[in-house]
């Protein structure tokens, strides 16, 4: 090979590792989607607003079903919530210490497992290890008569550096030990908001028309009475007597035709 052979030579392969370089440096900082987006993605949030009745919701999100009871839920008119926190497998419900001095009187109560909440905020702050949930009642879904759509804070504390690299799933997975995602699609209404009368009846299925009555009489043949009836139970056959039974019928033909219902 001539000596611009090999000038030729050592400028492609010059431009090979450029390319490759380039290639893997593009992979390198592709985006990958942040814990916070994996989150905000598998918990939708609710939409709320306020009208002469009260609370109403205007766009349902993730329905989540209370898994342990414990978490400390405050009338909806509270400005503010004493947060529950969530650490090593254990529920830390705020003390009756810092209640009291929270607000006096407050009529709080405990969510208690198994019913059914929506997230107005999912806050994840990635440096202290912590993920907060805001969760208002979903009464529709709990089948309540007097909506309350109490709400509550829930706080997930991990250890220090763990979210950094953490995987969504197993986040997930400890989130779900407290607020698992609702999956059941015969839980009650999983729309959220509550329904008008007028969009209740809509949607309540029309009860079932009552059959129409069936006569069998004198003279029928068989043919007629098994297209009526539909086919016997139980057929005897006598010669030229025949007896068709029914659930609640007896019927005797005599050279096929309807002489006896019993």
């Amino acid at each position: 090979m001539g000596h611009m052979g090999q000038i030729a030579l050592r400028v492609a392969v010059g431009l090979l590792i450029v390319a490759g370089c380039r290639t893997a440096t593009a992979a390198q900082l592709a985006p990958v989607a942040s814990l916070s987006d994996e989150l905000a993605a598998q918990y939708k949030l609710v939409k709320m607003a306020a009208d002469s009745s009260g609370l109403v919701v205007t766009e349902p999100g993730t329905v989540l079903m209370v898994k342990k009871g414990g978490v400390l839920s405050f009338p909806p008119n509270d400005a503010a919530v004493l947060a529950t926190k969530y650490e090593n497998g254990s529920i830390h419900s705020p003390s009756a210490v810092a209640t009291g001095l929270f607000k006096q009187n407050v009529p709080t109560r405990f969510l208690t497992a198994g019913e059914r909440v929506y997230v107005t905020k999912l806050d994840v702050n990635v440096k202290a290890g912590k993920i907060s949930f805001s969760i208002v009642e979903c009464d529709s879904c709990n089948g309540v008569q007097q909506p309350n759509f109490y709400k509550a804070q829930v706080n997930f504390q991990f250890a220090k550096g763990y979210l950094e690299s953490a995987n969504p799933a197993d986040v997930e997975t400890t989130i779900g030990q407290v607020l698992a995602i609702d999956e059941d699609p015969q839980a009650g209404d999983q729309g959220g908001g509550q329904q008008s009368g007028a969009a209740a009846a809509a949607a309540a299925p029309e009860p079932e028309k009552p059959a129409a009555p069936v006569n069998i009489s004198v003279g029928q043949t068989v043919e007629q009475v098994k297209a009526a009836l539909g086919e016997p139970q139980k057929t005897v056959n006598l010669g030229t007597k025949q007896i068709l039974l029914y659930k609640d019928l007896k019927i005797t033909f005599i050279k096929g035709k309807v002489t006896d219902v019993e």
